[in-house]
């Protein structure tokens, strides 16, 4: 009888310490053996600068690409960091030599606390392998499938808006998108107390860490945000593990949720994902896909609501495809190009996520300068996606730079949301399905109004948001 060859297990990823003191001790040894090799840029020690750096970068990015061209470094707290600005530097980072980088020792690992070992978190063959077994969960017809608990949530969700007053419009998209992640994501109800309603609650709570002052990330013991986040982990572990289980021991061929997917995906040589496995990508993807979407809906309809031209040949658009029926995947992708230049807009003034960390595994040569092995580098589509030379009006939202053929001949790099190469986002499709649904079938009822005198600031951590939520006035479609 022929044998089948089972492929070896892969070496677990490196495991990362959570202790504060030991990442920092860590961080000045590699920059001391790379003393000498940094690109230009302000070494010293500056409070200021790190305070700048964390709750308003473009100006201090784009005034040191200016001072210093596309490479540059700048001392942020203890650490000395590379930035790589432009087309040319994002197509090499992202797609050029991804090999240069890992992604686990850079600030990517604090999310491990939470997400464990997902595709955000690890790197070279672990990564591979994952990323190869998770694919057909994000096929077309697998999006298409979980459409049907997009629009449920949206169409009640929508209903639900008060006429005539104000609502903060972000967060009504985070519990939409949250309840929208518990159903396609890990087939929880999201109204059930003891499964649906307690992960929802405990994953805004974990993720409430990473959107807090760094300096406050750092403390420990009881009551610190840290010992807050470990709880609500805990939590969510029970939950997501006991429907793992239910999952092997109850097959049922007719769930479309990611997490039921993953417990019968297979990859190319039989080999399936563990629990541990499975529990730390639907975190990962929760983590990746909630703040992500919320964020983009809300920014989309703020700008909406500044171009009144701009809605108007939207709902047009919705209006001569839909004929006033909800959306179906095909005309969300394929008959509504508009639409998609808009998303491509939003998405260019405003990528949730924002910034590319990556740890140098290698030492490396790129315009002019060497690399240590060990730096810090970082790629930033936020300020990319806003140099002069490369988007003319870089601040004017302008959805007609996103013309098919205009997008064509951009140059490679330059427009980045979703990064590149071998590491783009799996759920780019279903984050723009979510995104575009949701918007349209809101757009097709409801009006939202910008209050006078209201401005928008933007907070950086985890993802781009605005800061204190968005308030809107909510009118019916004239």
């Amino acid at each position: 009888m022929a044998t089948v060859d089972t492929p070896a297990p892969l070496k677990r990823p490196r495991q990362m310490s959570a202790n504060p003191v030991r990442r920092i001790v860590d961080d000045v040894s590699a920059e001391w053996r790379g003393r000498g090799e940094f690109p230009p840029g302000p070494a010293d020690f500056s409070f200021a600068r790190t305070h700048k750096i964390a709750h308003d970068p473009l100006p201090l990015l784009l005034g040191a690409y200016e001072e210093h061209g596309p490479i540059f470094s700048m001392r942020l707290l203890h650490i000395r960091s590379i930035f790589m600005l432009g087309p040319e530097a994002n197509h090499f980072v992202t797609v050029g030599h991804p090999e240069n980088f890992h992604w686990r020792e850079s600030s990517f690992g604090d999310l491990i606390p939470l997400l464990g070992d997902g595709l955000l978190t690890v790197d070279d063959e672990f990564h591979d392998r994952a990323r190869a077994i998770m694919m057909p969960a994000f096929h077309r017809e697998q999006v298409a499938a979980m459409t049907a608990a997009m629009s449920a949530e949206a169409e009640v969700a929508i209903a639900a808006l008060p006429v005539g007053e104000v609502v903060d419009i972000y967060d009504w998209m985070r519990n939409l998108a949250m309840r929208i992640a518990m159903r396609a994501l890990l087939g929880l109800d999201p109204d059930e107390a003891g499964k649906g309603a307690a992960a929802a609650t405990h994953f805004e709570s974990a993720l409430h860490y990473y959107g807090i002052d760094y300096g406050l990330r750092l403390l420990r013991g009881p009551g610190s945000p840290w010992r807050k986040l470990v709880s609500s982990r805990e939590v969510l572990d029970e939950i997501v593990f006991a429907e793992v289980a239910r999952a092997r021991a109850e097959p049922d061929p007719e769930r479309r949720d990611i997490l039921n997917l993953l417990v019968n995906v297979r990859g190319e040589g039989g080999e399936a994902f563990t629990d541990r496995e499975i529990r730390d990508q639907v975190m990962t993807l929760m983590f990746a896909g909630h703040d992500t979407s919320t964020s983009t809906v809300t920014f989309m309809l703020h700008e909406l609501a500044r171009h009144p031209d701009v809605l108007a040949r939207l709902c047009e658009e919705q209006d001569r495809v839909l004929a006033g029926e909800p959306p179906t995947i095909d005309q969300l992708e394929r008959e509504m190009p508009f639409l998609d230049m808009v998303l491509d807009e939003v998405l260019r003034l405003y990528p949730p996520a924002w910034i590319g960390p990556r740890r140098a595994v290698r030492e490396f040569e790129w315009g002019g300068y060497r690399v240590p092995r060990g730096a810090y580098v970082n790629y930033c589509s936020w300020a990319s996606h806003r140099l002069p030379e490369v988007f003319p009006d870089p601040e004017a939202f302008i959805p007609e730079r996103f013309t098919r053929e205009r997008k064509a001949a951009l140059p490679r790099g330059a427009y980045v949301p979703f990064g590149g190469g071998q590491r783009v986002c799996i759920g780019k499709r279903f984050g723009q399905i979510e995104v575009k649904l949701v918007a349209t079938m809101l757009l097709q009822r409801l009006r939202l109004d910008a209050l006078p005198g209201r401005t928008m600031t933007i907070r950086q951590m985890p993802t781009l948001s605005p800061k204190g939520g968005l308030r809107m006035r909510v009118h019916p479609r004239g």
